[in-house]
């Protein structure tokens, strides 16, 4: 199979796409035919190991996973033993947060993990969106947003903040999103209540406050957006934020048992797959897809992710678009 492969870190030149052996399933497991996956910010962070403390867990002088990936939607070709969720033909979309993979035409996940049906009526291309909405929804539950909160989204139009600003509407909040001018009519078009352009005038200082600020980017601080809060109100950074101060402060705010800073860290489960296909379903959520690539061009993408002015997602079509809407039998070669 086609794999896109980098067997050092790097910047994207490091990238090459070739052919690598077919994984086979495990018991447990399934094999996915993967028709289309993205390139995120993460996927760019673990091709640089970036920051540096990547390497203790990815591997100190080379990369442990050489196929990066973390959303895949596609068919079921094979199942392991002790399998009986999903058969052969079955059209899926998930996620493999622990070993990515899913740059690449086969992709073995286990069948109870981060995986589920297709959404009715959906194409692949649409429903790699799990790796955003899993970080957003993770950080929305942990500050227990609740019909009527006021929360501002800061970051809006990234993957993360735009899946941030759709589940926190289904949910009942008052989303107010900063984002650059571009994407005021974007952010509005997904249900946000106001938008505010941050090119335009300082976020801080538009004179109102909220229960929660999500930073989406990771690139303003608690002490920046503290003037937005109301009394009792809480931040909470999806990125370490600058000089990694995100994760100290939540340490801090426990131990002090000030609350003011969250940073908890996302937990995958096929019951997290399942809530953003009824999301979907329900006519709640949708991917806003910046650009797409084939897979033979995807150190273009990851070029492109890097420069930092993505919209939404970054699609790297593994199968030509053209096919997305056409069911592929098992038995077809």
């Amino acid at each position: 199979m086609k794999a896109a492969v980098n067997t050092r870190y790097g910047s994207p030149d490091v990238l090459e796409v070739r052919q690598v052996p077919k994984p086979q399933p495990n018991a447990g497991e399934v094999l996915i035919r993967v028709h289309a996956t993205t390139v995120g910010r993460t996927d760019c962070g673990m091709l640089r190991a970036h920051p540096f403390i990547v390497r203790f867990f990815a591997g100190l002088r080379r990369p442990k996973r050489t196929i990066l990936g973390m959303d895949f939607a596609g068919e079921v070709e094979a199942v392991g033993t002790g399998v009986t969720s999903f058969k052969p033909g079955d059209r899926v979309f998930g996620m493999s947060p622990d070993d990515f993979g899913a740059h690449a035409e086969y992709l073995c996940v286990s069948a109870s993990g981060p995986i589920a049906a297709l959404p009715a009526g959906a194409r692949f291309d649409e429903v790699v969106v799990c790796e955003g909405a899993w970080y957003a929804d993770t950080y929305l539950r942990e500050l227990r947003l609740q019909p009527a909160s006021r929360i501002l989204i800061y970051g809006a139009s990234g993957a993360i903040g735009t899946a941030a600003v759709q589940l926190a509407k289904s949910y009942g909040a008052e989303v107010t999103a900063v984002v650059a001018t571009r994407h005021l009519g974007l952010v509005k078009s997904l249900g946000a209540d106001r938008a505010v352009d941050y090119t335009a005038r300082d976020f801080a200082e538009i004179g109102e406050t909220f229960d929660f600020v999500l930073d989406a980017v990771g690139k303003t601080t608690f002490f920046h957006c503290r003037r937005l809060l109301r009394p009792g109100g809480v931040f909470a950074g999806t990125d370490l934020g600058p000089w990694c101060q995100n994760p100290l402060l939540a340490i801090w705010s426990s131990l002090t048992r000030s609350k003011r800073v969250v940073f908890p860290l996302p937990k995958s489960s096929g019951a997290r797959v399942d809530f953003l296909r009824a999301r979907i379903e329900a006519g709640e959520f949708r991917a806003v897809v910046d650009r797409r690539y084939p897979l033979e061009a995807i150190a273009d993408a990851y070029r492109y992710v890097e420069t930092g002015q993505k919209t939404g997602i970054v699609v790297i079509d593994v199968i030509p678009a053209a096919e997305h809407t056409q069911p592929r039998s098992p038995e077809a070669p």
